[in-house]
């Protein structure tokens, strides 16, 4: 199991160095995708520190994997292992490009368990709370190695695929539940939810609510959306991808500060341009190495995901790498605007924190070589007045962005289950 991020066992270079010789060395035997790779860069087993492989291992790309499964289906050349060893099947969601195909062994899988066990712990999930899995139980990874994580925990684990939202409501209700996983934007519609149907929240069991999939769960102003539905719970922010595992836990100490996971995951945050490092308190691409996933590993992983490095020890003591503010967004998400840069996560907060609001879409619309965002919102039920409210949003979203982006209310808008698809791009 992974040594715990905590004050009195910090993670050293050394550690991740052991793991990072162990994973070459095998990639070197067994993996065709990197075995060339490695010899080029002249890296293997015997490497000297973590610099010498950061400074001569090239990046990994989401595009490259994509291409090596199409010259070599199914799965592509990135196995270290006989394919008759794996026994787990994963599918990226493809919110942003081609999807891509992983396998796990047993012993790759299991180590992502361990790292699910780091994320109950920050969380206070202990055996004999009764968790609820708000998903589709689909071939992405997402909560599936949570799921097991909390079974190996000897959790009462309560699966909620094929439901209505009112049905996981009574489920939940009927259950006692303890502690809910969903995406932030799924906890906020459980919650309007409920009200529309009378159902009192006041009485559940309901402690955590460990959110993952978006941004929301770092977004204050989201956060406290989420918690004035569930009276008594807290929400716990943490984030991976299918194609890495599960990185990162919210701090203990401090919302809005993700703890990476290690010594499971090598890790760098680089300016996406030129591809340097970035200094503490700088924001930058998250880049992964993953150190205990030898079966189907990623070496200097271009993850797509815009974070800011802590510019100080976290004071939670833990060492290791610390994000500010989450997962601030996705590179290929940002969007210009007359000069300023616009983070889906920052408007979320400005919405959120605005309040009055039941959902929101954004309208992104390029031509003649301007962009320009306008925002529909659908009020909410107690809201005394459409038309204030898109003032009020107006004035707050100038505020914080110098920018003028006009806002209009619908009667409706698309709810989510899974990750929300509210920004629109438009020619």
């Amino acid at each position: 199991m992974n040594l715990e991020c905590h004050p009195d066992r910090p993670v050293t270079p050394n550690a991740q160095l052991r793991g990072l010789r162990g994973l070459l060395g095998a990639l070197r035997q067994g993996n065709r995708f990197y075995r060339a790779r490695l010899e080029a860069a002249q890296l293997d087993e015997h490497i000297e520190d973590l610099a010498q492989f950061t400074s001569r291992m090239p990046l990994t790309t989401k595009d490259e994997l994509v291409a090596d499964q199409c010259d070599h289906p199914p799965y592509g050349t990135n196995l270290t292992f006989d394919l008759n060893r794996y026994c787990r099947f994963s599918q990226t969601s493809s919110t942003t490009a081609a999807p891509l195909r992983w396998l796990d062994t047993a012993e790759s899988w299991s180590s992502l368990l361990d790292n699910w066990d780091q994320v109950f712990e920050a969380c206070g999930v202990a055996a004999g709370q009764r968790i609820f899995f708000a998903f589709s139980f689909g071939p992405f990874l997402g909560f599936w190695t949570a799921f097991e994580a909390a079974l190996r925990r000897s959790c009462l684990c309560i699966p909620g695929g094929g439901m209505s939202s009112l049905a996981r409501l009574h489920v939940m209700i009927d259950n006692r539940v303890t502690a809910l996983c969903c995406t932030p934007t799924y906890a906020i519609r459980l919650g309007e939810v409920a009200r529309q149907e009378g159902l009192d929240l006041q009485g559940l069991d309901l402690r955590a609510i460990v959110v993952a999939g978006e941004p929301g769960g770092s977004v204050l102003a989201t956060r406290a959306a989420i918690e004035r539905r569930w009276p008594g719970a807290t929400v716990y922010d943490h984030h991976g991808m299918t194609e890495v595992g599960p990185v990162s836990f919210q701090c203990p100490v401090g919302a809005g500060t993700l703890h990476i996971i290690e010594p499971a995951y090598l890790t760098e945050v680089i300016d996406p341009e030129s591809l340097q490092p970035v200094d503490p308190g700088g924001t930058g691409e998250l880049v992964l190495t993953t150190l205990d996933r030898v079966a189907s590993p990623l070496l200097r992983y271009r993850t797509g995901d815009l974070v800011r490095l802590a510019a100080a020890p976290c004071r939670c003591g833990r060492s290791g790498t610390a994000l500010e503010g989450g997962i601030l967004g996705r590179l290929d998400d940002m969007v210009l605007v007359r000069g300023v840069n616009v983070y889906p996560s920052a408007v979320d907060q400005v919405v959120r924190a605005c309040g009055g609001v039941a959902e929101y879409r954004v309208e992104v619309t390029t031509g003649r070589g301007l962009t320009e965002l306008h925002v529909q919102i659908e009020p909410d039920e107690a809201c005394p007045s459409a038309t204030t409210l898109c003032e009020r949003l107006e004035h707050d979203l100038r505020d914080a962005f110098q920018l003028r982006i006009p806002v209009s209310s619908v009667d409706a808008l698309p709810r989510f289950e899974m990750k929300a698809r509210r920004w629109l791009k438009r020619s």
